[in-house]
């Protein structure tokens, strides 16, 4: 049988989306058999968490690494040690 070994990245949930885990942080294993793009990372945390409503609330969330915002989660490739967080959209009043 294979071993499949995991790189770790640590997410943060803030605001809705921690609403929607019930978690303020987790730690996530990645894949290591091939690159792993940020932009893949919301649906494979949508499969953790399924039915809480998280796939909504990523849709209008950006992503920061290791604090700071990504512009296009398409062009970030993550290799194991970053800390992801999901901004949501702040309302004001």
């Amino acid at each position: 049988m294979a071993v499949t070994h995991h790189m770790e990245v640590t997410i943060l949930y803030f605001a809705a989306a921690s609403t929607a885990t019930n978690l303020n942080s987790e730690i996530v294993g990645i894949p290591t058999d091939r690159p792993f793009l940020l932009s893949e990372l919301g649906d494979l945390l949508v499969s953790l968490h399924p039915d809480t409503g998280l796939d909504k609330v990523l849709e209008s969330s950006q992503w920061s690494v290791d604090a700071e915002m990504v512009d296009d989660p398409g062009n970030v490739l993550l290799s194991g040690g970053e800390e992801l967080a999901i901004i949501c959209p702040v309302s004001g009043g």
